[in-house]
């Protein structure tokens, strides 16, 4: 399964990191798998990488409301389990120092020896609130949704709540 996981992903890693030159952040956090159900919680560590670079706009040519930008990043529990990602988020400052970023992306996931989610292709969509730091850093609040959107024979699906710390260079 971890061989699948690899041959999946990487050619899409190496896609991102083509398309984009400039990096904006990256993203390590900790969260409680399966919080809502309780059924399978485990402990939930998560990087991702957050490209600046614009993928396409949204809104009209003149004057664009938000980019699509790109990101990629890997996800593990503490029962084994392994998820790896690509996807799309919108970035949108709410205050002088706060953002929220809504994302959405594709996977591939292994349950190890923790939930089965019903497939081995897995979708997450995540809603983020950070707050930047004087050093550009943030500190960020998400909850995300795995589902498998009933491609499996199953779509137990599970939430996750996490605590991020936020890296700008």
């Amino acid at each position: 399964m971890n061989k699948l996981l690899i041959n999946l992903l990487l050619p899409i890693i190496f896609l991102f990191n083509n398309i984009a030159e400039a990096s904006d952040l990256n993203i390590f956090s900790i969260g409680y798998f399966d919080f809502n159900k309780q059924s399978n919680e485990a402990v939930d560590i998560r990087f991702e990488k957050r490209f600046d670079n614009e993928i396409f706009d949204l809104g009209p040519k003149e004057e664009p409301l938000y980019f699509i930008k790109p990101f990629y990043g890997i996800e593990m529990t503490s029962d084994s389990a392994i998820y790896g990602i690509v996807g799309i988020f919108i970035e949108e400052k709410i205050g002088k120092n706060f953002f929220f970023t809504p994302n959405f992306g594709i996977g591939a996931f292994s349950k190890g020896n923790g939930k089965d989610l019903g497939h081995v292709v897995e979708f997450r969509s995540t809603l983020e609130i950070s707050y930047q730091l004087k050093n550009k850093n943030r500190i960020g609040l998400s909850m995300g949704h795995f589902s498998n959107a009933g491609i499996g024979d199953t779509n137990p699906g599970t939430e996750i709540l996490s605590l991020s710390y936020q890296v700008s260079y």
